[in-house]
């Protein structure tokens, strides 16, 4: 368990820890993994993606929107049409793909990594141990080590607001449980991407996983101590001093209410 903690000590160290504006995206320093982060349904968002994969170059592109299957049937000649239909991206409940169009289009013939985790192991997972469900590899990600209690505290308490306040008290550590198996994921991704094309690999996921303190590039850099990684989270608001190297802050997308649904 100390390893784990110190692990996670020397991984929320950022690089810079700034925040910066969209043109410091063309000149990111150098590292093995990059991270980018994103408000999915933010379309200013995948428009700063899209320039600093552009800027980056890397040699291996991996998306927390991808399952393996999806990845699996990637056509040869990548158009947007023949992505979105190969993918069957219109029901898998992501925004408009005309959205990571520019992302992926920047990365046009690089690998792709998948790192969602499918619904139907989300299920499999809810109320399981998250190491037990993500395999023989848990140790090596931290997966196995519960969260502190005042970590786990924090969590449910994000878990709880994410969801409008709207969800049974008895759900919410379970679902702790399936973002760490998220996190994992992502990282376990990321790391086979470096380890197969030598980088430097691109990830892009939601922000709230890129965490330096707890979440995936935390998992990745114990998994593998002597990566470089650089964080870049997005927001729509004033995040504090967030556990990244870079981070944007852009105006709100405008959105219905997304908790009008739990009302």
């Amino acid at each position: 368990m100390k390893h784990f903690v110190l692990a996670l000590m020397l991984a929320a160290a950022p690089v810079a820890a700034e925040q910066i504006d969209a043109d410091r995206l063309d000149s990111l320093p150098a590292a093995d993994v990059i991270w980018l982060g994103e408000v999915h349904d933010h379309p200013l968002h995948h428009i700063h993606q899209a320039r600093s994969v552009t800027a980056i170059a890397p040699r291996a592109l991996v998306l927390e929107m991808l399952t393996q299957a999806q990845v699996d049937a990637t056509p040869q000649a990548r158009s947007e049409v023949a992505l979105r239909d190969a993918w069957d991206w219109d029901a898998s409940g992501w925004p408009d793909f005309a959205m990571y169009w520019p992302v992926i289009n920047a990365a046009a013939d690089v690998a792709l990594y998948a790192a969602a985790l499918p619904r139907e192991e989300a299920r499999a997972a809810y109320g399981a141990d998250p190491a037990a469900v993500f395999g023989p590899d848990a140790a090596r990600f931290g997966l196995n080590q519960p969260f502190g209690p005042d970590v786990q505290a924090a969590q449910i308490a994000l878990q709880d607001d994410a969801h409008c306040n709207a969800m049974p008290a008895e759900m919410l550590p379970a679902m702790v449980d399936i973002q760490r198996l998220r996190d994992a994921r992502l990282a376990q991704a990321a790391l086979r991407a470096r380890e197969e094309t030598g980088g430097p690999v691109v990830v892009i996921a939601g922000t709230g996983h890129l965490g330096r303190d707890i979440a995936a590039p935390a998992m990745l850099a114990q998994a593998a101590p002597d990566l470089r990684q650089i964080v870049v989270g997005q927001f729509e608001s004033d995040p504090g001093a967030p556990p990244m190297d870079y981070w944007i802050v852009t105006d709100p997308h405008p959105r219905p209410d997304p908790c009008a649904a739990f009302r």
